[in-house]
């Protein structure tokens, strides 16, 4: 290996790292604040630049259909006054998505509008009612839907991949692009804001109270469903952007959310589902570790990335098993 091979693998272990890193913090943000490990997170990242390519067609994508019965459906479980927020966001989101037809412009806040409505209704409709679920019931609750929404997926976008263009072309030096460049500049942007919003905003210090302490929060006047609501519609958006930044690099098809969902999976299972600091240095380890290994052992990439879960679960059993002592 000379330093240029070397140059390649750690620019394109900077680029994976990050993205996997900002699924990991939705992951673990979505966790601690509502005990549900959000498995179809990567299928929300792949409906955002597919609805873009939709958009951009000339056509309506099927998950804006979804998302509208699902808003209906949450509308309806809602009722009286707190049915009017699915209700006006539904229609602000077919408004914007029949003005993307004509502005492509306008496609890439419909598209990610539509990610972010379609991931309250998910919470809505799917697991507030389980409020006082278990943890595994979650877990069945969330592979359903990855499962769900897959097939979806397939049957909206059908089994092709697509490139949409990217917002910016060129490149900056010899392996790393402009729009390289957008993804790392999202991915630190959305570090300090997500930073800054936990520790100055009153939504986020709720946020914090939700996760540390549900019972203790609804005594203060924290809903935790409320909370659930943000945390979902944070996931989504980093979800959505990530998706949209990172389709014109690595292509986009229904199938491909769930692999990139996973190895974010595996950064937040390194933070313990519970740190973000760490669980955003896990995904760049993770990013590092894969691109190293698609180059000695490419055959065994993906299992020997999963294989990070094996020391990182021990690690976390004997924690969980002092705790007890």
């Amino acid at each position: 290996m000379d330093a240029t091979i070397l140059g390649f693998l750690l620019l394109d272990a900077l680029q994976n790292g990050v993205v996997y890193g900002l699924l990991a913090l939705a992951l673990v943000l979505v966790f601690a604040v509502t005990r549900v490990i959000l498995v179809p997170i990567g299928e929300l990242l792949m409906f955002a630049p597919l609805s873009l390519v939709w958009l951009h067609g000339g056509k309506l994508p099927g998950t804006l259909w979804l998302a509208l019965a699902l808003g209906l459906l949450w509308a309806l479980l809602s009722r009286g006054r707190g049915s009017l927020l699915p209700l006006g966001l539904g229609a602000l989101l077919f408004l914007l998505a029949l003005l993307g037809l004509q502005l492509p412009l306008l496609a890439y806040p419909a598209a990610v509008l539509l990610v972010v409505y379609l991931g309250l209704a998910t919470y809505r409709v799917f697991f507030q009612p389980m409020r006082e679920a278990t943890v595994l019931a979650y877990l069945i609750m969330a592979v359903g839907l990855h499962v769900a929404y897959q097939g979806l997926g397939l049957v909206f976008f059908g089994p092709e991949q697509y490139r949409p263009a990217p917002l910016l072309s060129g490149e900056v030096t010899v392996g790393l692009s402009w729009q390289g460049v957008l993804v790392l500049l999202f991915a630190l942007s959305a570090v300090v804001a997500l930073y800054l919003f936990f520790r100055f905003s009153l939504f986020g210090k709720a946020l914090l109270a939700a996760a540390e302490n549900r019972l203790g929060a609804r005594l203060l006047g924290i809903r935790p469903e409320e909370a659930g609501m943000v945390a979902f519609a944070i996931a989504s958006f980093l979800a959505a952007v990530s998706g949209l930044l990172l389709a014109p690099l690595i292509n986009a098809a229904y199938f491909m959310g769930f692999m990139l969902g996973l190895k974010g999976f595996v950064a937040a299972i390194l933070g313990g589902l519970l740190s973000y600091p760490v669980a955003f240095l896990g995904a760049l380890l993770v990013g590092l570790f894969e691109s190293f290994t698609s180059f000695y052992a490419s055959a065994y990439k993906e299992a020997l990335v999963f294989l990070l879960l094996v020391p990182a679960l021990f690690f976390q059993s004997l924690k969980a098993r002092a705790v007890e002592e």
